[in-house]
C-alpha cells in the first residue's frame, strides 16, 4: 500500500499533474504507515495479526 501510495504520487504529482491520484497517493501511504505501525506495536489489524 505503501509503495503504490509512492508510485501515484511520483508519477501523476510530478510527472503528470493530476492532483486527484496525487492526492489518493498521499492518503494511501498514509493509511499504509498507519498499519504498518499498528503491526509492528502487535496489535491485530482487520482480523489479522500479521500481514505479509
Amino acid at each position: 500500500m505503501i509503495v503504490l501510495g509512492i508510485i501515484l504520487v511520483v508519477v501523476f504529482g510530478f510527472l503528470i499533474p493530476i492532483p486527484v491520484l496525487s492526492y489518493l497517493g498521499y492518503i494511501l501511504i498514509v493509511v499504509g504507515v498507519i498499519l504498518l505501525v499498528l503491526g509492528m506495536a502487535g496489535r491485530a489489524v482487520g482480523g489479522r495479526r500479521h500481514y505479509y
